[in-house]
């Protein structure tokens, strides 16, 4: 943001003379539009929102479609429309410092920008609605950057579906003559979504096997061929593309950096952390690989419980125990924690699941999920649970639908993949809490002593999923 560093305090005004702070409002395809921020404090988020749509001639449809944010390689916040981007700015590096594990010199370094995103709080039926080409085509912008930057996982063939409407609105209508493998294949970067990862022995021995894939710009053409002619206004094609999005677990979602951790035992035997993607919508929750394009859970609001261990100031958690401040080991207290509570199968039983996330940014995780319940109009809570951690989970906001069959490994990379989560199964019987025997690992939460859980002496280790 230009001109910040205008004034020393707060409400300081800038001497006479001295040019208004300004700052660049980028769209999400990259164009910059400037706004006067005036003395500090600045106007509010609202305000420059305003001002915003009245300089790109915005109609009035689209104000609760988008919502301004701060973002930067350590953060992304979308700020409220009484937040004051300016003082932000000025207290970015406090910021950083709790919700991110950046080094001092990154933190340093960081400077944020003002952008114009999607509202994550705006549905998606409402989407569908909006006519405004430019609204759409603001959107679609959006979708297209988070898509080819390998934040939503996507199947091959629902990639080449989106792809081809990216090719229809950049290159125009599909001419045969014209459009062929060798033209596409220097695009495909622009075209298609990275193709989820498949890394380890297995990925190998089926890239060296005796079908290889067919090269995807051939899988593209096809489905480039079957998009609708020139008849098809770019609006149409703007919907279009968001209404394949809109299938995708993680669109419209607010994304945060965490790790799990990883299931002892197997193969490798590895355990440590995996990192993640933590995506929070009005619809759930749902974690991702990163690294390897895939949807690890997906949980709607009704089907979880969660709650917020270690955030800064929590009564009874880092700021208020000592013996939780040091680890077993010695080593310093880890950043915040999300627990996730839901439902599982053991062996054809009903059980219990605890799924903790490591992230400077729990807070804000949790601070997101109860907002999108509370727009949700969810339901009454039952009595809380009694389980871990130490404070109980919130109870479910809403009653949780029928319980469905087990969630199972599949080869879409949108499916759940349960056996890759390193989660505490327990089943109630009465008052009693019993933990259902988990794989072995090389720390539990249960052995921290105390509490009515006991393991489930003798059997084979829990082949989770």
């Amino acid at each position: 943001m230009e001109g910040e560093g205008q004034g020393e305090g707060e409400g300081a005004s800038a001497p006479p003379g001295a040019a208004a702070p300004t700052a660049l409002a980028f769209l999400p395809d990259g164009a910059g539009v400037p706004l006067a921020l005036g003395p500090p404090p600045g106007p509010t988020a609202g305000e420059l929102l305003r001002r915003l749509q009245g300089a790109l001639r915005l109609p009035p449809p689209a104000a609760p479609a988008l919502a301004l944010w701060l973002c930067s390689p350590l953060l992304e916040v979308q700020l409220k429309p009484r937040h004051r981007p300016l003082r932000l700015v000025r207290r970015w590096p406090e910021l950083l410092l709790r919700f991110s594990l950046g080094s001092p010199a990154a933190i340093a370094r960081d400077e944020p920008c003002l952008q114009l995103r999607r509202n994550v709080f705006f549905p998606k039926s409402k989407e569908l609605e909006l006519e405004e080409e430019e609204v759409l085509r603001l959107l679609y912008e959006e979708a297209r950057g988070h898509l080819l930057g390998g934040r939503y996982p996507v199947d091959p063939p629902a990639g080449e579906a989106l792809g081809a409407l990216l090719c229809r609105l950049r290159l125009g209508p599909f001419q045969p003559a014209r459009h062929t493998p060798h033209a596409l294949r220097p695009l495909l970067p622009e075209l298609l979504p990275p193709a989820p990862g498949r890394g380890g022995l297995w990925g190998a021995l089926r890239r060296w096997g005796p079908r290889p894939p067919p090269p995807p710009e051939e899988g593209l053409l096809r489905a480039f061929a079957r998009t609708p002619g020139p008849q098809e206004p770019p609006a149409a094609l703007y919907r279009a593309f968001l209404r394949r999005c809109h299938h995708l677990p993680c669109y419209g979602c607010a994304f945060f950096p965490g790790a799990i951790e990883r299931p002892s035992g197997g193969l490798l035997g590895r355990g440590g952390l995996r990192p993640v993607t933590v995506a929070v919508g009005l619809e759930g929750v749902t974690i991702i690989d990163p690294r390897e394009k895939q949807v690890l859970l997906t949980l709607t609001f009704p089907e979880l419980s969660w709650e917020l261990v270690g955030a800064v100031g929590q009564e009874g958690d880092a700021m208020g125990q000592e013996e939780d401040a040091v680890g077993q080991e010695g080593d310093a207290v880890g950043p915040p924690q999300l627990w996730l509570e839901f439902d599982g199968d053991h062996e054809g039983a009903p059980v219990n699941r605890l799924l903790r996330v490591f992230s400077p940014q729990a807070e804000l995780m949790s601070a997101l999920i109860e907002c999108c319940i509370e727009l949700g109009g969810a339901g009454p809570a039952p009595p809380p649970l009694r389980g871990p951690p130490r404070e109980p989970p919130r109870a479910r906001e809403a009653e949780a639908p029928p319980r469905g069959a087990p969630l199972r490994r599949e080869q879409s990379v949108t499916r759940p993949r349960p056996q890759r989560l390193a989660t505490i199964d327990y089943v109630q019987e009465g008052q009693e809490l019993r933990r259902v025997k988990p794989p072995r690992r090389s720390a539990s939460f249960f052995g921290r002593g105390g509490g009515s859980y006991s393991p489930v002496s003798g059997g084979a280790g829990l082949e989770q999923g």
